[in-house]
């Protein structure tokens, strides 16, 4: 372990045992590289503390795999509502800025507590302003302590491949985060990869949309095939719509020119 790491590591075991609650941490568990790291440093400081994964109904099944496989002994919570009927019930996808299927599915759980959580500022440039203790903006009882918040990628990969801890394969097949299928938080590349690689979520996706469309009566979009277009796409509404209208304009002109010449 490099002589950054090692200060780094100390200054979690510290912060660690010198805020331990009474009652123990409650452990924000993802199964992602993050929260390996988070929940082998509590481990190491021997401080007292349960673990807790909150499942989504959108997560890769390879996760779903190595957090069977690796951490048995992490509680699994299943959602009162999947994501697909929290898009069907609100009649839209959930926006990088409009996440509602966070609050709902992810960040569920820790009333009361405090909750050691994977967060690290080198994700964004919007977790690069938090700070180490923060508290909820969903639940104003539960308390938040990022103790890896100032850690890079590289980092936590050392970290990860000098104690030679276990991590999910979807990592050695490229993909840089391994949350959510479709979140909106994944670049547009990754995205397209996710659909690719599970074409059921895709057709779940569009189904929900379909159902949602019906519930609130949506007229903006053609159909739940367009509106899942335009969600993947990256692009803001008022572009996807202006560049689908003008391409209809130029196939009607292509159209209109060829019953011209016969």
């Amino acid at each position: 372990m490099n002589e950054r790491l090692a200060k780094l590591f100390d200054e979690a075991i510290s912060v660690l045992r010198e805020h331990e609650p009474i009652e123990g941490y409650y452990v924000a568990f993802s199964g992602g590289k993050d929260s390996i790291v988070i929940l082998d440093l509590v481990r190491r400081s021997g401080v007292k503390h349960d673990v807790h994964f909150n499942l989504t109904s959108v997560d890769p099944p390879e996760l779903i795999a190595f957090i069977k496989e690796h951490y048995p002994d992490v509680e699994r919570h299943r959602p009162e509502q999947t994501m697909f009927q929290l898009i069907e019930r609100r009649g839209y996808y959930p926006m990088s800025r409009q996440k509602f299927c966070c609050a709902t599915l992810k960040e569920r759980g820790g009333a009361g507590r405090l909750v050691i959580t994977g967060i690290r500022g080198a994700e964004s440039l919007r977790r690069s302003h938090r700070t180490m203790f923060e508290i909820s903006r969903t639940d104003e009882t539960k308390r938040m302590i990022h103790i890896i918040l100032d850690w890079t990628d590289r980092d936590v990969w050392e970290y990860i491949r000098t104690l030679n801890l276990p991590y999910c394969k979807l990592y050695d097949q490229g993909f840089k985060r391994i949350g959510c299928i479709g979140c909106p938080e994944a670049y547009y590349k990754e995205r397209q990869r996710q659909f690719r690689l599970y074409p059921n979520h895709k057709k779940a996706y569009i189904e929900a949309m379909r159902r949602g469309m019906i519930l609130k009566k949506r007229t903006d979009f053609a159909s739940a095939d367009e509106m899942f277009e335009w969600w993947t796409s990256g692009m803001s509404k008022r572009k996807f719509l202006g560049r689908k209208e003008q391409t209809e304009i130029n196939l009607i002109g292509v159209t209109n020119g060829n019953n011209g010449t016969n």
